[in-house]
């Protein structure tokens, strides 16, 4: 039986290792973390919906559902052309047949970015913006900038959603408290249309949003520096802030910049459509680790990243001739696909080479994506079948 070694276990590597032990694969999956965080539903933390144990599933519980071996242990190097990876527990491993990189990314460094926290950052920053939060409400008052960065050079990095999300969700958590008037919010970002790949309809109806919300939007100008109480834009104009929940656009993981392997030159890995790493033909990139190539609107998501996982988990099937048919392709997939909550409904959004939307979900759009969390969770679990 071959071996497939799986680096990361985040959506891409939790789902390649599922899928990889689907197709007959003897299966490691190598971790810094013992638990899957599922940012997805992360987003209600700070309001108190979720708690962050709600938001975990401890990685041991879906390799015993799905029959795979996880090491919990951090990944420190990678070679390509020796064919090793290395961690800080048992150094250099070379017993595996196949290598799937889904080490996921880091973030860019803004000047002053101690003084922000991430909705797409550690569970533990999820868990800080909930304790800031909490404090501004006992305190009665308070000043809350949203924002999130772009990174020109691979534009598909950026994280958008979670940040609107969170945005909506505190606005409307607020609201309930009786307090909404008591604090301003502001948004910010560096791009003069935030949004704008899921088309022109859509950016119009944020804008709607935004104005029946009474949320203050800076857009078009790039961030200088973030400091305790503020945040300095580029002709040095000042958003006052509490507590500042920002998510920087996405930037290639050093072990993969520091690696033998092709990348862009941000740091993600170049792929084939079939994922396969360019030029090596053992080792697979999937998720946030890949560059994605595609539209310019395109974006990485989690519903891709899984795509990229169970498209890898296939192909390699077909190499070692467990399986007939056609390689499968992640381009094929690239799509925008979003329930994104606001806190009391939501609303759809997609984006295709034919179609741009975003679809109002008044409360059921809420009770669906707390109903796709529970899915979720128990798909990972093994206890009910993929749906979607």
């Amino acid at each position: 039986m071959k071996k497939v070694v799986v680096l990361g276990g985040g959506i891409a590597g939790a789902e390649a290792a599922i899928a990889l032990r689907k197709e007959g694969f003897q299966v490691k999956l190598v971790s810094d973390r013992d638990s899957l965080f599922v940012y997805p539903i992360s987003i209600w933390i700070p309001t108190g919906e979720k708690s962050p144990e709600d938001v975990q599933i401890p990685l041991k519980n879906i390799a015993d559902a799905h029959g795979f071996e996880v090491e919990i242990d951090k990944v420190v190097s990678i070679s390509g052309k020796e064919f090793y990876y290395e961690t800080e527990k048992k150094g250099k491993q070379t017993d595996f047949d196949y290598m799937v990189i889904a080490l996921g990314q880091t973030k860019l460094k803004h000047k002053g970015i101690e003084n922000t926290l991430s909705v797409c950052g550690s569970p533990k920053e999820i868990i800080e913006i909930k304790n800031r939060l909490e404090n501004l409400i006992n305190q009665g008052s308070g000043k809350i900038a949203f924002g999130f960065g772009g990174n020109p050079k691979a534009p598909e990095a950026v994280r958008g959603g979670p940040v609107f999300e969170v945005m909506f969700n505190i606005h409307n958590h607020l609201k309930k408290l009786g307090v909404r008037d008591k604090f301003e919010i502001t948004f910010f970002a560096p791009m003069p249309k935030p949004g704008a790949r899921l088309g022109e309809k859509a950016l119009k109806m944020m804008d709607m949003m935004f104005k029946n919300m009474n949320i203050k939007k800076i857009t078009g100008k790039k961030i200088k520096e973030f400091t305790p109480s503020s945040v300095i834009l580029e002709d040095d104009s000042i958003i006052e802030a509490d507590l500042i929940v920002f998510t920087p656009a996405g930037d290639g993981h050093p072990v993969i910049k520091n690696s033998d392997l092709p990348q862009t030159e941000t740091g993600f890995l170049k792929i084939e459509d079939t994922c396969q790493v360019k030029g090596f033909e053992n080792i697979y990139a999937i998720g946030d680790s890949a560059s994605i190539e595609g539209p310019d609107w395109r974006a990485k998501q989690g519903h891709l990243a899984e795509v990229m996982a169970r498209a890898t988990a296939h192909n390699i099937a077909i190499k070692e001739g467990l399986k007939t048919g056609k390689p499968e392709g992640y381009k094929e997939h690239i799509n925008i696909m979003c329930l994104m909550d606001t806190g009391n409904g939501g609303a759809l959004a997609y984006r295709s080479d034919k179609k741009a939307m975003l679809v109002p979900m008044p409360i059921v759009g809420h009770l669906m994506k707390k109903a796709w969390g529970v899915y979720y969770k128990l798909y990972k679990l093994g206890k009910i079948p993929r749906l979607i």
